[in-house]
């Protein structure tokens, strides 16, 4: 796999920055979630997909001198970064660059699993999962964020442009050969594996001009969305002219955005 396919929206400078857009919207959900599965010192976590690392260095935080982070993902420029991070702060995180299906962990290993976006893409997400339960010690937890219902991304006032786009991108992913709204099924297929559900929550997000949250959207239309032309689910013209509805909404007072509903599940071997 190329590295500009390892992730939908490629791995440049301006999506490490995006990334890091991202994570400052998410960053206090990861940390209700790691509270809650009782993340902490002299632990060994994983952070499955990890990305630049923005979570995994927290992680690193929260486990300490006497802890370890593994990050896994298949990106290698994201993997580099990382790599920068760890000798930037001095924090013992083992940084490996390796797609899911030919990671290797040692059974019984691992105290805890982070993990955010990353089973939505692949075709064969319990696969993986159960590569973890086994690397899983007796009570070790999984902490999943993934997506409910991406659906749920829309507009106050409508944009009829701007949505048609959206629903381009829902379908670019409803067409890919991961399912997007993975999340739904999780309890299910963690509880097939044999674990315990002990939380789920729904995350969902309100967006309005000039806070965080806005930029969060914004910048995956302004990136995504130019991506649809060469994969034929959007024309250059309908991209200008959702682009340029974006810009409108940004400018009318009281507008908002419901962002796609999100879902945490903590499970527990």
């Amino acid at each position: 796999m190329s590295e500009e396919q390892a992730y939908i929206l490629g791995t440049d400078q301006e999506e490490l920055y995006r990334l890091g857009l991202q994570h400052q919207v998410w960053a206090e959900e990861a940390q209700v979630g790691w509270r809650l599965a009782g993340f902490g010192a002299g632990q060994t976590l994983l952070d499955l997909g990890c990305g630049p690392g923005y979570c995994t260095e927290e992680l690193a935080f929260i486990a300490g001198n006497g802890g370890k982070v593994i990050g896994i993902d298949k990106s290698e420029k994201f993997i580099h970064h990382l790599h920068q991070l760890i000798n930037l702060r001095g924090l013992n995180i083992e940084a490996i660059h390796a797609d899911f299906d030919q990671m290797s962990l040692q059974d019984n290993s691992l105290d805890g699993m982070y993990c955010r976006w990353a089973l939505a893409w692949l075709p064969n997400p319990v696969e993986i999962l159960q590569k973890v339960y086994q690397a899983l010690k007796p009570g070790g937890r999984m902490v999943i964020h993934e997506y409910y219902d991406w659906s749920t991304l829309q507009t106050e006032p409508d944009m009829p442009a701007l949505m048609t786009g959206i629903r381009a991108a829902l379908k670019s992913f409803k067409d890919s050969e991961g399912e997007i709204d993975i999340g739904r099924e999780l309890p299910a297929r963690l509880s097939q594996m044999g674990m315990k559900i002990i939380n789920t929550r729904p995350m969902s997000k309100i967006a309005t001009p000039g806070n965080v949250t806005w930029q969060w959207p914004k910048s995956f239309f302004y990136s995504y969305f130019p991506r649809l032309v060469p994969m034929n689910f959007l024309s250059e013209t309908e991209v200008e002219a959702a682009l340029s509805e974006m810009e409108t909404l940004e400018n009318t007072v009281g507008a908002s955005i419901c962002t796609p509903l999100m879902f945490e599940v903590i499970a527990e071997k």
